[in-house]
């Protein structure tokens, strides 16, 4: 079976978010995937089957399944076309536990279609701001998937040290703290923590988007950002929000090829 390691939302190599994609023989079962999820140790390992209207496609961290992931499933898209398993003007068609996700070409960059996830007011746990270090935030809230917490300056973003010891034991696949950005370059700033997942802080994630498109659309006004997420790599997205909709665009870089022989 081929496997590649893609960079996500990067144009040059070691940025961005690194994704295993796995180009399956057959189905395999879901431990099977676990373990080898936990043999790649990146945020995600994606799972590619082929099926008559397109591909199935599962995610694994290290330790579990995750129902979306926006930087795999790009990964994944690069890896179809790179590989010369969809022709160049051909829209990736996936098959997940989101529904149908499509990704398709535009430009020079790949652009996916997922579901908004939109957040609702939350009154948070104690111990999710004293894990964070935040003693007045902006604005909290929760979607499905994660907590999400506004803060007022990119500055106080960027400086986060979290306990990530104390924010695992939170029940939610993660949490979103963002702000807006302080030039002009980017609309907005986020970083993403999940250590109950497996991953402490995400270097670019896709899905947190599909919440935040939403939420700074309300705040400023308009629908499409330049988006920056402020971890160790960083990466940029370009994001749209298009009715119940989230369009996520990046780029994405092949470092590694190789074959799982097990």
């Amino acid at each position: 079976m081929r496997l590649l390691q893609i960079d996500a939302f990067a144009d040059q190599p070691f940025r961005g978010n690194p994704a295993a994609v796995c180009l399956l023989d057959r189905e395999r079962s879901a431990e099977w995937m676990q373990s080898v999820g936990a043999e790649m140790n990146l945020a995600e390992t994606a799972f590619l089957l082929p099926r008559a209207d397109g591909w199935s496609l599962r995610w694994f961290t290290p330790i579990v399944e995750v129902d979306l992931c926006g930087h795999a499933t790009l990964a994944s898209a690069h890896a179809l076309w790179e590989e010369k398993l969809i022709s160049p003007g051909e829209t990736a068609r996936f098959h997940t536990r989101s529904g149908l996700l499509t990704a398709a070409r535009t430009g020079d960059l790949i652009e996916l279609d997922f579901p908004a996830t939109h957040e609702q007011p939350a009154h948070p746990p104690p111990a999710l701001l004293e894990s964070l270090g935040v003693k007045a935030p902006r604005y909290v809230g929760r979607n499905k998937f994660d907590y999400l917490v506004e803060l007022t300056s990119e500055d106080e973003v960027r400086a986060l040290r979290p306990d990530h010891s104390q924010l695992r034991h939170i029940p939610v696949r993660g949490v979103i703290v963002t702000s807006r950005a302080s030039n002009g370059k980017y609309d907005f700033v986020s970083r993403f923590f999940a250590p109950g997942s497996g991953i402490d802080e995400d270097q670019v994630t896709g899905s947190a988007h599909c919440c935040l498109a939403p939420f700074w659309a309300e705040r400023l006004g308009k629908s499409e950002f330049v988006a920056y997420q402020a971890s160790a790599r960083g990466g940029t997205l370009r994001v749209r929000l298009d009715g119940d909709r989230v369009k996520l665009g990046g780029r994405a870089v092949t470092v590694l090829r190789g074959e799982l022989t097990v």
